[in-house]
């Protein structure tokens, strides 16, 4: 008999497996002193081999799809238990300076421990050299709180103004690398300052007034300012009557009043079902993940086509990396170069959407587990958002010769979370529609950070947006990893990807009417030849696709990727910043999968003296890519010229690509698509279109 089994090997690890797996390393140290020195930046999912999780799909979790499993003679051999979970915990000692990660197995987990009562074993603990974790928010409370009480800090503010420290905002930002000083034998912050000007308004943008000329130098280890200078007296902007985004504060004082209800209904409820972390909606089903870094992850995404049964498009997907490089080069700004995920953690710093939601309908939500800096348990509820939403025209067609018409609304499913790193608000969606679409967007919206000027000064590295205020010019990078499966079964390696560029064609016999082009292909047989960067001149994308499937036209299935907007870092092949983040250089990497390949710059950026560590140095090896388990490493960003219309908060701006079917199917999986009744009713009747109307949104 199979027995059942609570978790499913990919769902996140719960708030008790946590605690134990805190409990457990809290335990093992070897002497009071390194068990009261440790801080805890992550614990997160072991994510266990392909095969298991085959074996869980198969025979353990619903739907129970056994075909996931190669045949065997005589029948398979179906364990009567799952493989223990594990967790991974990245730990900072804060006494040492020293970073230790350790895996440990969840034997056996309740709902609550009683007195330390625990089920863990250790399986393995390393001490990393030379690297520093992310930061924690403990961390930046502290540091906040350090830099406020110093004297000569205290006088410096003084100096221009500002006596209440109440107003003063200090926002701790690792340090990067720059030299030799900024080494993580010392775990380093380099705040910057701003200045509030009213102390009972919560809501106030701070951001409106930043403090320029002080340089701080804080030991994060120690909480104490290691360096303090107050180079140059630039004055304060004066307060921007413009500053505020606050409903009732904003210009004019008063919001708009001719904005009418909008509001969503589902009388008969969604059309997607959730078992778990199990998702089905449409014929997509896949499982959703959670890390303290990432954030969301999508795994175990397929599709159910008919008779073929579930096709495999994708092992795991989510965004793994990202870096925001500023570009102008006086100080501070020269150093503002976030890797907000490593060095931070896009899924720690997500929001509870119990505080605003950009959904509307009928929703389902999930929360999310972290430890926090001391071992606690801490949970953010309603932090991914499930829903689907109407998408305009999926298809039409009229005939003009019997004025008969088709059309079909498109609709599609989101999942969702949103993080703010400092200033900057991130929404992550990924998007599945109807038609085998799979779309990654990013949304960036939140407040710029900004710069002073002296009286009378302007500077070509950004916009003036108020008197004495400026906003730098930047870049947002974004890392998407995309470990493909397309029509592989769990440990096939079957995929490889082709190059397609549209040519046109040479003037000649094959094209006297000089109007010929055509898509040219080319297939990436090694890891250095698959650096490629977006060429929107030649409508460039990649295929991958499965070696040993065709279509019914003979032809082998694929999914491509589309690229939305793109750029690269506008900056010198010289600049820090790169050292740190080579895989800035092209638009697409790809590798063959290896399990411990999972974050571009190496798993510790912050402070990482260590030139391209991390997909850069990985490709190196050149391994063959002609028929693989195959891993994209897409980077997409976008270049930000601050406008005055940027100003008080950003309009979201979006940036994306998309995954479609290439050959996947043998025709238009949108086809059979029902047309929406209630639209033909009123055409029918000549009747307007029906006003959308009272809406629902419900916690499953």
């Amino acid at each position: 008999m199979v027995r059942a089994q609570t978790s499913h090997p990919l769902d996140p690890l719960t708030a008790a497996e946590i605690s134990v797996a805190v409990a457990t390393v809290r335990a093992a140290g070897a002497t009071p002193e390194v068990r009261d020195g440790m801080r805890f930046i992550e614990v997160d999912l072991v994510e266990p081999e392909k095969q298991v999780v085959a074996l869980a799909d198969a025979y353990f979790f619903p739907p129970f799809q056994p075909s996931l499993l190669p045949r065997t003679k005589g029948g398979p051999v179906i364990p009567t238990k799952l493989p223990p979970r594990k967790a991974r915990l990245v730990v900072y000692n804060k006494k040492s300076n020293e970073t230790s990660t350790w895996i440990v197995e969840l034997r056996e987990v309740h709902a609550t421990t009683r007195g330390g009562h625990h089920r863990g074993k250790v399986i393995s603990s390393t001490v990393v050299p030379d690297v520093q974790p992310p930061m924690d928010a403990v961390e930046y409370a502290e540091c906040e709180a350090v830099v406020k009480d110093f004297p000569p800090f205290r006088e410096a503010m003084k100096k221009r103004g500002i006596e209440d420290m109440d107003l003063v905002m200090v926002d701790p930002w690792c340090a990067g690398y720059h030299s030799e000083a900024d080494a993580p034998s010392r775990r380093l912050a380099k705040p910057l300052i701003f200045c509030r000007t009213e102390s009972d308004c919560p809501m106030e943008n701070g951001y409106a007034r930043p403090v320029e000329g002080i340089h701080v130098l804080v030991d994060m280890q120690n909480m104490v300012v290691l360096e303090f200078e107050d180079r140059k007296l630039v004055p304060l902007p004066p307060a921007d009557p413009l500053r505020n985004y606050t409903s009732g504060e904003t210009q004019g004082g008063v919001d708009r009043s001719d904005v009418k209800p909008l509001q969503i209904i589902q009388p008969e409820g969604p059309s997607f079902r959730v078992n778990g972390h199990f998702i089905e909606w449409q014929k997509w089903n896949f499982r959703i993940g959670f890390t303290p870094r990432e954030g969301l992850v999508i795994h175990s995404v397929a599709y159910i086509d008919g008779s073929r049964g579930r096709r495999p498009v994708a092992h795991r997907l989510s965004f793994v990396e990202m870096v925001v490089p500023y570009g102008d080069p006086n100080d501070p700004h020269y150093r503002k170069n976030a890797f907000d995920a490593g060095e931070d953690g896009l899924g720690k710093n997500s929001h509870s959407l119990k505080k605003g939601c950009d959904c509307l309908g009928y929703i389902k939500y999930f929360d999310a587990h972290f430890t926090n800096f001391y071992g606690g348990v801490e949970t953010i509820e309603n932090c991914v958002c499930l829903h689907e939403e109407d998408h305009g025209i999926l298809w039409k067609h009229q005939d003009w010769r019997t004025g008969l018409a088709e059309v079909r609304r498109s609709r599609r499913l989101t999942v969702s979370f949103i993080c703010t790193v400092a200033n900057y608000e991130y929404g992550f969606f990924w998007h599945f529609y109807q038609d085998g679409k799979i779309e990654a967007e990013v949304k960036l919206t939140g407040i710029l950070s900004l710069g002073a000027l002296q009286p009378g000064e302007t500077r070509k590295y950004g916009t003036t947006i108020a008197p004495g205020l400026y906003a730098p010019v930047h870049q947002h990078f974004f890392v998407a990893r995309m470990d493909m499966a397309v029509d592989c079964k769990p440990g096939e390696a079957f995929n490889q990807v082709v190059e397609v560029n549209v040519k046109v064609e040479k003037p000649g016999d094959n094209n006297v009417h000089n109007n010929a082009f055509y898509a040219e292909e080319k297939l990436l047989k090694s890891e250095m030849e698959a650096m490629r960067d977006c060429d929107p001149l030649s409508a460039r994308h990649w295929i991958v696709r499965n070696t040993r499937t065709v279509n019914r036209t003979g032809h082998l299935t694929g999914y491509k990727l589309v690229p939305g907007s793109n750029c690269l870092p506008l900056a010198g092949s010289e600049a820090k910043f790169l050292r740190r983040a080579a895989f800035l250089k092209h638009n697409l990497w790809v590798t063959p999968y290896a399990r411990d390949e999972m974050h571009p710059g190496g798993e510790f950026p912050n402070q990482n003296p260590r030139v391209g560590e991390g997909l850069a140095t990985w490709v190196k090896q050149n391994r063959s890519l002609e028929e693989a388990d195959i891993v994209l490493w897409y980077v997409f960003g976008v270049t930000h010229i601050p406008r005055l219309e940027d100003w008080p908060v950003m309009p979201v701006e979006r940036i994306g690509f998309m995954l479609m079917p290439h050959g996947f199917f043998n025709c238009s999986p949108a086809v059979d698509v029902p047309p929406n009744q209630s639209d033909l009713d009123d055409k029918e009747n000549g009747l307007p279109a029906k006003p959308i109307q009272n809406g629902l949104i419900a916690k499953l």
